[in-house]
């Protein structure tokens, strides 16, 4: 990783864990992430300038619709990523998280390139693995469940053979 965001990480990740972040980023971000994958066509991601992130694409829980949304991933080998539905710490889960549960096939956007998924819930002994795994890239991020009051909900994306399908 580049010394320059290293530095920068540094610096702002003590910051996310404050209490003015946790309320102004859920108002701010998405907009501003909107906006940035409008103007670059879907290449650069705010969070993505600073840790690995895409874009899930699932099926909505109750209505079956596309949803899009952006995410901070944690690789997990092989092509698997870890996502975490910490949502600011909010004492609610995420309406992807439902999505994912209701719906595990989805696919994702990384630096452009889009593939087919399957999402599995991380429970039992493989959830103290997966937060290491997490905290080793973004240190303190596990706050946001102490913080939430919830158990976080960390879902596992594998890689599944692509059946060629023109809306992906």
């Amino acid at each position: 990783m580049p010394t320059v965001q290293l530095i920068v990480r540094s610096f702002i990740s003590p910051l996310t864990r404050t209490r003015a972040f946790r309320a102004i980023a859920p108002v701010l971000l998405p907009p501003i992430e909107r906006c940035l994958h409008r103007l670059t066509g879907g290449r650069v991601q705010l969070s993505g300038l600073l840790v690995p992130s895409l874009v899930l694409h699932s099926t909505g829980a109750k209505t079956s619709a596309l949803r899009d949304t952006p995410l901070m991933y944690t690789p997990d080998g092989d092509g698997r990523a870890i996502v975490a539905g910490t949502s600011f710490a909010r004492q609610r889960h995420p309406a992807w998280t439902y999505n994912l549960l209701a719906h595990p096939d989805a696919s994702i956007t990384v630096r452009g390139r889009r593939m087919p998924v399957r999402a599995s819930l991380i429970e039992g002994d493989e959830r103290e693995a997966a937060w290491a795994r997490i905290e080793g890239q973004w240190p303190g991020y596990r706050a946001y469940e102490r913080t939430s009051g919830r158990t976080v909900r960390l879902f596992r994306l594998q890689p599944v053979a692509s059946t060629h399908d023109p809306s992906m």
